[in-house]
């Protein structure tokens, strides 16, 4: 009769993730704001300095109060294209999108990629206690998930 090899039970060996995959680990914390006030002008040079698309408009508390794009800026373009006046001083407050759509910071990037998939945004701001912390893309998703590619999903 052979001898067998035996090693006894073994332990389960629970695989941990350690990858981040919270919102929070790939938003964007330093960003340009804008106040309801400011001239849309203004808002269109800063675009173009910051090589940015839009930004989340705060209030004077600093409370998230709408979010301007480079969408919202065309309708200005438009109006003064169309009425052959030039660009207006007018405010960010008459353009800007009033019911932004938000997430909380601490959801995964997957669930954040679900958000993005059912709505038509470029960019989300990012909650924690009813404040803004941050903004993430849509670009910054995709960033994550090449990271996360070389990891383990299981």
């Amino acid at each position: 009769m052979g001898i067998k090899s035996f090693q006894g039970v073994r332990k389960a060996v629970k695989k941990e993730f350690d990858a981040p995959i919270l919102v929070t680990d790939y938003m964007t914390k330093k960003l340009v704001t804008f106040t309801p006030e400011q001239s849309i002008l203004q808002v269109m040079e800063l675009f173009t300095k910051y090589n940015i698309s839009g930004g989340p408009v705060l209030d004077e508390n600093g409370f998230l109060v709408g979010i301007i794009s480079e969408a919202d800026c065309m309708k200005q373009i438009s109006e003064s294209r169309y009425f052959n006046q030039p660009i207006l001083d007018k405010s960010v407050e008459k353009f800007m999108t009033k019911n932004v759509e938000t997430i909380q910071h601490d959801i995964s990037i997957f669930d954040a990629a679900g958000v993005f998939h059912k709505g038509n945004r470029r960019r989300l701001p990012v909650m924690k206690d009813g404040l803004l912390i941050g903004q993430i893309s849509r670009k910054d998703i995709v960033v994550a998930a090449l990271k996360l590619s070389g990891q383990n999903w299981k």
